[in-house]
Parts: C-alpha cells; structure tokens; sequence
C-alpha cells in the first residue's frame, strides 16, 4: 500500500470506500494512477465478521446521528435510523445481500415513457441502455454475478421453494434464485457459498462480492492506493477559482488533517454525500459545493419498500441458506393498469429472531404479534423493491440544531410517499399475499417498510446544468474536478437493486477519468 504526502497534490481522492468509492478506487490503480481513499468507518474483514444480529449491527452499521421528518412510516418507527447503511471499509457491501440486477431500457427515460406524473421531479437519464451495456457486462464478471458469464444460479433453500411453488401457482414465469453477486462455485481465488445465512453480517465465507476483499486489495496490489480508515471527512475546499483543492478531514486520532488532491470523488452514499456538499459552501458557493442548481439534496429515492411474511403449517426455516434466495420478476415491468408507472420486484428475505421482533410491527406487541414470532420456523418472508418518484421535497439537509461528535450539522432525511408509491405497494402487498396463499399459508401478515438501504438521486446527473448536479460521467457541472461516485447520480431509481448500476457506472467513470487526466483537461 502506497502512503502519500499531505500536500500531494497529484493524487485521486476518493470520499467512501463502498460499491462507488471501492470500484472507482480499483479501476483507477489499476491505470497507474495514485488514490487516497478515505473510509469514515474501521477496517473489518471475514476474520472478524460477528454472526450475530445485534453485534454484528454494532460492529458495521452506521450509527452517527441523524434526524427525519415526513410523513414516511420510517419516520415514526426508527426516527433516528432513517438509512441501514455500514461505516467500514467497504461500505454497505459488506452488508448487502448480493442481488445485482440491470436496469430496463425504458428505466433511463422515465420522464419520456411515464409522462408529466403530478408532484414527481422526472428526468430522463443522459445515458441510455446502450451506452452502459458493456460496462454492465464488466461489472457482472468483476462481480462474479450468477446467470451471467457462464456462472450457474445458487441453490434454492426452503424459502425460495415456497415463494417458487405459489409463483407457479399464480401464473408467474420468472422466477428463480437471482443474478447474485455471491459465488455459487468457486472463483475469482474465493470460494462458493456455504448457506452460512448471515449475509447481512458480512459474509465470512468471503462468497459474496465486496469491495473490502476484493476491490481494495487489488488496488492496494499496484502500490498506487492509500487507503486510510476511521477519517471522517468534514468538508471539501476549493481555490478562488472554484477548482477543488483538497479536503479536511478527521483522523483516527481524532485530528484534524488537510489533504490536497488534483480531483475529489465523493461516494458517501446518498445521504452523507450531499451532507458533506452542504457543509462545504463558502463564499463561492454559498448554498453548498457543486449547487447552482439547487437540486444538491433533493429527488432522495428509497425504492418503495414493504415485506410480506406468511406462516405455513410445516416447518420452512427461512433463515437457512442465502438471504436473498430468490426473485419473481414479472413485475418489474411498466404496465400503467395497473394503476401506477413502473415496477416492483418480489425478493425472498429472512430476518433472524432480533430484527423480525424489531422491524415485523414496530411498536406492535400483543397476541397477533407474539404468535408470528412464536411460529418463526414455520414462516417464509420476501421483500418488495420497486421504483419510487423522484420528488423536489423529498431531500436531505443539515439540521443545526443536531450536531456530530466534531461539531458537524447531522443530516435530516425528509421523505413522503408519492401517490403512485403508495398504489405501487398496495399491488405488491397483495400479490405478495397471493402468492403465500397459492402455497399454502396459514396466515400472512404485511410489514411496513425498514430503514432504507438503497438510498439514490441526491445528486442526480443531467443534461441540463440547471435541474441536475453532474454530467453523465459523474462529474459536477460547476466543479470540473469534483466528482458524484455513488448511488447519489442516479435520476431516476428504476425497480431493481441499485449496486451493479454504481459499480458499472464507477467503471465508466474510472475510463474518463483517467482519459480526462491523461489529456490534462482535470
């Protein structure tokens, strides 16, 4: 691993470590171009993963304060947890379950395809389909992503087979058990996966893809990396032309160090990036770093959440085996009669004993309540992902009122479900159900949804300076060398799971990058 100067100022800095930030990370050392990565979170790795729930929560997610307002249910039941997301090297893929899914050609023009929907803010992407389509196949090989590139689905457990055999039932046609970035035979120098269950944990397998034993150690392999954990950055800073220049941050130690760099790339996730743009107006720029447009923060996405469980006469055990064991895809189409634009995914989850009795009915209690968790083993459970409106109001800013352990303003998240969110997951509990009946439920029971873990479109990217953050390489339109790297880009946040588009648009970015430094035009 290299380590460079402070004052070097010839070197990539890069704000997050996770599926942006790690990637871009890689892809760049790889070119013979020197990195600083810097992670706010510690070091982990598969030696010290914990499986357990409640420690292993403590040990990856990310506790900093943080408040919420809005009339979304994660506002009343975890107002201090609006995002389950991971401080460590790494990021949230240490704690993801592993689906990797393209998005649909129409996806990237929603604003063409879906029209003028009332109180959304749509905007069609400044890339097609097309354009990402090798890079797509990039990612899925660096990925490892079944049912691409030759490598075979994983096995089903006992949770997919009951979602599977009520699928049939129903007339669903694509089914199986996911394009997932989890080894399902050996590969790559990591071997397949065990079952072990923990996904969510980090996998101590090593199976499933992570930029923490994948990405890093490759690029700290050319000696062009310099990764430095536990450094929270406080702000970013620019010279009198509006160039960036480098950024300040808070060591281990818990010292303040400055670090100058040739170009900035932020990826810290889609709350804590636009926070830190926030925290970095100056007199240049006075309502936030890279925010002429004012749209830096606004258009948050969540995808619209839910999760059906359902009890069944024999035992399923749920928890055995892959988290996210398999997907119905068949809605993920846009199919307007439905009485809402855009899809949904139905995805097989499990939750251990802690987490079902926290997020099952939180703040429920009672007879219903303790007889769902009394029939844990005999239950099944899937979650419901689909595509959420971008809105104006919907947004995240500083609350000063709230401050971190260095004395920063905290993010506040406000959310409000757009009306077609809200029809969107009424059709997906209900199929949801249908599909639990066909099995052969007992009962099944609606969940509301979780802290969110696909947090996009902050910063969204755009053709038009005035309604969008960046270009379509990521890069800002009012700082050249200032970049988005994360989910923070996406315009839109289509239906499936958000991590192979930011890897495949951080491999994207990596190219011009390095095409833009070696023309001197950055």
């Amino acid at each position: 691993m290299a380590t460079i100067d402070f004052n070097d100022d010839s070197a990539v800095v890069i704000i997050g470590s996770g599926a942006g930030g790690g990637t871009l990370a890689n892809e760049l050392c790889q070119k013979g171009i020197k990195v600083i990565v810097l992670e706010a979170g510690a070091r982990q790795g598969p030696e010290t993963f914990i499986n357990d729930e409640w420690k292993s929560f403590a040990q990856l997610a990310w506790l900093d304060p943080r408040t919420t307002s809005g009339s979304w249910r994660v506002a009343k039941d975890f107002a201090g947890l609006p995002a389950w997301i991971c401080k460590t090297v790494g990021g949230t893929t240490t704690h993801w379950a592993g689906a990797s899914l393209r998005f649909q050609a129409h996806e990237f023009k929603a604003r063409s395809v879906y029209g003028g929907l009332k109180d959304a803010n749509l905007q069609d992407w400044p890339l097609e389909l097309e354009e990402l389509a090798p890079f797509y196949t990039r990612a899925e090989d660096k990925m490892g992503v079944t049912r691409t590139h030759g490598i075979p689905g994983l096995p089903g457990n006992n949770n997919f087979k009951v979602m599977h055999a009520g699928a049939k039932k129903l007339g669903y046609k694509d089914v199986h058990t996911g394009n997932m970035a989890i080894n399902s035979r050996p590969r790559h120098g990591r071997g397949r996966c065990m079952q072990l269950g923990f996904c969510f944990q980090g996998c101590k397998s090593g199976a499933k893809w992570s930029t923490l034993y994948t990405e890093i150690p490759a690029a700290e392999a050319t000696g062009n990396l310099d990764l430095r954990p536990s450094s929270h950055v406080a702000r970013i800073e620019h010279d009198a032309q509006g160039k960036v220049t480098g950024v300040v941050y808070f060591d281990a130690k818990g010292q303040e160090q400055r670090q100058r760099a040739r170009i900035v790339c932020v990826a810290g996730n889609s709350i804590e990036t636009p926070r830190l743009l926030l925290l970095s107006a100056s007199g240049l720029f006075k309502d936030g770093l890279a925010n002429s447009s004012g749209q830096v923060g606004r258009n948050y996405m969540r995808h619209m959440t839910g999760s059906v469980y359902a009890t069944f006469r024999q035992p399923v055990h749920m928890y055995r085996g892959t988290t996210m064991a398999g997907i119905i895809r068949d809605e993920g189409a846009h199919d307007p009669r439905r009485g809402f634009v855009g899809g949904y995914e139905m995805e097989t989850l499990s939750l251990g004993i802690p987490f079902m009795a926290a997020f099952l009915n939180p703040g429920g209690w009672g007879a219903e309540f303790a007889s769902f968790m009394d029939s844990y083993t005999h239950m099944a459970g899937m979650w419901l992902v689909g595509e959420d409106m971008p809105r104006e109001s919907n947004r995240i800013t500083l609350n000063s009122a709230v401050k971190d352990r260095w004395g920063l303003p905290v993010a506040n998240v406000h959310f409000d479900d757009h009306p077609n969110d809200i029809a969107m997951r009424e059709h997906a509990f209900r199929q949801g159900q249908r599909v639990y009946e066909a099995a052969g439920a007992v009962r099944t029971h609606r969940t509301p949804p979780y802290p969110s873990t696909h947090n996009l479109g902050t910063c969204r990217m755009g053709a038009d300076a005035k309604t969008s953050v960046c270009n379509k390489w990521g890069q800002t339109h009012d700082v050249k060398n200032l970049f988005i790297s994360d989910g923070s880009q996406f315009t839109t946040g289509g239906a499936e799971n958000p991590t192979l588009t930011i890897v495949t648009l951080a491999i994207r970015q990596a190219e011009y990058i390095a095409r833009q430094m070696a023309a001197r035009a950055i």
